[in-house]
């Protein structure tokens, strides 16, 4: 069965809006994995818009799971990955400007910044994950950086519009897993998923982890967070269910 791993990055979204206390990252991600998260993912920005180091280190005490760090290759980032040690961490682009991380990060063009990163967390064995477009140039370049996994970025899926469209991204989405399974990549997928476009993805052989957030933490606001979570779960499983009959 896939991974779910719930980012709750907009859960401090919120608390940072007030500069408050609540609402509160710690107890969602409790409640995420009451209702069957197999992992929280949080990403520490540089300019800490949304969790901060303290939800960090409360977050490495009290996750059951797993936890995967989103972060920059930037040295201050990678300094307090080392001291905290997650249980992975995922390269991830980052822009001031941006609302969200748009785009895969270009390991081609930052080699030198992300080998470095790659290298230090790996000596401290906390696995890596590179979150990338699905190039196939891309792909050859995380395996030749010694990453662990590879995340492809599937916004340009979920904002297609059209069957042809959405069918040209699915095939470049396959295409590319299927060139990191045969190099021996782990395949992780995430960004702009929700219970409706889940099920293509699911399709896609080798996929073994989704990092979901904005759609998990929408639901829970109608919802709460544990319903939300078993919700996108039991999506998962029923669409794990069509990827077994279709591969036999």
């Amino acid at each position: 069965m896939i991974r779910l791993g719930v980012n709750i990055d907009h859960v401090a979204t919120v608390r940072q809006a007030r500069r408050a206390k609540e609402p509160d990252p710690v107890a969602a991600a409790v409640l995420a994995e009451l209702g069957g998260a197999d992992g929280i993912t949080i990403h520490l920005r540089e300019d800490r818009r949304h969790i901060q180091d303290r939800d960090l280190y409360l977050l490495r005490d009290t996750v059951a799971t797993r936890l995967n760090l989103e972060m920059a290759s930037a040295p201050e980032i990678v300094a307090i990955a080392l001291k905290v040690k997650p249980d992975e961490a995922t390269l991830v682009p980052e822009k001031r400007q941006e609302l969200t991380t748009e785009g895969g990060l270009d390991i081609i063009a930052t080699e030198a910044a992300t080998r470095a990163a790659v290298e230090r967390l790996r000596a401290a064995g906390i696995p890596v994950s590179l979150f990338i477009d699905p190039d196939l140039a891309q792909v050859d370049q995380a395996k030749k950086l010694g990453a662990d996994a590879i995340e492809f970025q599937t916004a340009s899926y979920s904002e297609a519009r059209g069957a042809t469209a959405i069918a040209a991204e699915l095939a470049k989405l396959s295409h590319a897993a299927a060139r990191a399974a045969g190099l021996g990549l782990h395949i992780h997928m995430g960004h702009g998923l929700n219970y409706n476009n889940v099920k293509p993805i699911m399709r896609i052989a080798g996929v073994e982890e989704l990092n979901i957030g904005h759609s998990i933490i929408s639901r829970a606001v109608l919802v709460g967070m544990e319903r939300a979570v078993r919700e996108m779960k039991q999506a998962m499983v029923e669409h794990w269910a069509d990827r077994k009959r279709m591969n036999g």
